[in-house]
């Protein structure tokens, strides 16, 4: 069956056998995976690249990493209460009202974005020193954050596109587009990073132009790719999407409630990825002091291990389709046998990706840094996290399929316990003794304690009591 017969018996109420389920949950996952992996993958090809410049370049990014990724996450968690809408109104059939909520949301993320922004624009001058950065890389490390912030706008209408089209069932188009963002990163990074130099290809020395920009060049090369995959998304979504183009109606309906419901799913998201990536701050305060191998050693398995765990963010997208959908259909015993099978397929793939991270991690490290005692701490400490992947993607899978539903607050609630509680106490006590190795340890624990409350929120099944949107 096509997947447009297979949303087509959600929303008649059929029930779907488990053969069917998979199919169709893999179906839906595989290119959210793909999209998840391009995405982290561009960091890792930022990071690749300004490692070949030299340990404190590394560090210069590793140090404002978390408070981009804190910034880029609340854009993108903006616009959830809206893509949380409109998939719950085209599993109900009302696509004219799902058009409506659409362009609501442009308007609605284009205003936050442009306030983010500015906030950034403010905060970039002294954040470096905040942070705890060494005299070295203070500069650098303020270029690539005020960059970064300056493309929000760029990533907040990347994000809503592919989040818009993810909820009409159209998974394929935004992971094309993140692929060809991938491409798009390193050809403008090729230029950007490094000077003009002379390459040997096919035997012959080629000049090649170069911006010579460093750090500031990674930034600006990843934004301007953004900006082509944004505009791309928006062509697909306002003009060739069959249920979400704006050419059909003009129909308003009732813009205040949508804005309203927007704002009450979003600000629960908003508050997690704050508490979230404000914990990741947090946690980089703790490692700074620890020197700057430490910060580039921590820096660079995050990103490794950003990469392994990227398929559970992929199956967290299909499953927020996938329960969105039944709950607009009034399905219930799909949307508990949904996200109870989204579950389990997370913990299995983490499981899995914990194996190679184990396994691989030098290699993965090994292609960002050739720095000796980078690399080995880099290694060391990301082999430690490969032991919470499986109850790790269970957050991850769980946390989307209760989005989808309509629930944010506890989920979001859980996460500030966990990472506030559990994490930066047991970080910071263990890195007075472990060092780098502490904090990972006590990562390692938090996820794990995570994973292990979100199955207890999905087998209690309160989240099935969510009220559906009108």
């Amino acid at each position: 069956m096509t997947t447009e017969q297979y949303f087509t018996m959600i929303r008649e109420n059929k029930t779907l056998g488990l053969g069917h389920r998979l199919r169709f949950v893999m179906r839906l996952s595989l290119p959210a995976m793909l999209s998840q992996m391009t995405l982290i993958l561009m960091q890792y090809i930022d990071a690749s690249m300004v490692g070949r410049i030299g340990a404190s370049a590394s560090a210069a990014i590793g140090l404002v990493a978390s408070t981009t990724w804190l910034f880029g996450s609340v854009a993108t968690a903006a616009t959830v209460g809206f893509t949380v809408q409109v998939a719950q109104q085209i599993g109900a059939g009302k696509d004219e009202r799902a058009r409506a909520i659409l362009r609501l949301a442009l308007g609605a993320i284009a205003v936050f974005s442009v306030i983010l922004l500015l906030l950034g624009v403010l905060v970039a001058g002294r954040l470096p020193q905040w942070l705890g950065g060494e005299a070295s890389i203070l500069t650098d490390s303020h270029r690539y954050f005020l960059i970064y912030v300056l493309f929000l706008p760029v990533v907040s209408m990347n994000s809503l596109g592919a989040g818009m089209l993810r909820s009409s069932g159209n998974m394929r188009i935004p992971s094309i587009l993140s692929v060809l963002m991938c491409v798009f990163d390193v050809i403008f990074n090729f230029f950007l990073i490094f000077p003009s130099r002379e390459l040997l290809l096919f035997g012959d020395n080629i000049w090649v132009p170069g911006a010579g920009l460093g750090v500031a060049g990674a930034a600006l090369g990843t934004g301007l790719a953004e900006l082509v995959c944004a505009c791309l998304m928006q062509y697909f979504l306002l003009v060739r999407s069959a249920k979400l183009h704006l050419r059909k109606d003009s129909a308003t309906y009732d813009i205040a409630g949508y804005l309203k419901r927007g704002v009450r799913l979003s600000l629960p998201v908003c508050f997690e990825n704050l508490i979230m990536c404000g914990a990741m701050v947090v946690t980089t305060r703790i490692v700074a002091p620890l020197g700057i191998v430490a910060i580039a050693a921590n820096s660079f398995a995050v990103t490794a291990e950003s990469l392994c765990y990227m398929p559970g963010y992929g199956l967290g997208d299909a499953a927020a389709v996938l329960t969105g959908q039944c709950v607009g259909a009034g399905n219930w015993p799909m949307t508990r046998s949904f996200g109870r099978l989204c579950a389990k397929l997370g913990m299995l793939v983490m499981a899995i990706m914990g194996i190679f991270m184990f396994l691989a991690a030098p290699f993965l490290i090994g292609i960002l840094t050739t720095e000796a005692a980078v690399r080995e701490a880099a290694v060391s400490v990301l082999r430690i996290e490969a032991f919470a992947e499986p109850l790790y993607g269970a957050s991850i899978v769980i946390s989307g399929a209760l989005r989808g539903v309509g629930d944010t607050l506890i989920p979001s609630l859980m996460n500030f316990v966990s990472m506030w509680a559990v994490r930066l106490p047991l970080a910071y006590f263990l890195s007075l003794r472990f060092g780098l190795h502490g904090v990972w340890m006590a990562m390692c624990a938090e996820l794990c304690f995570r994973g292990s409350i979100f199955m207890v929120r999905l087998y209690r099944e309160r989240w099935l009591k969510q009220p559906v949107l009108k």
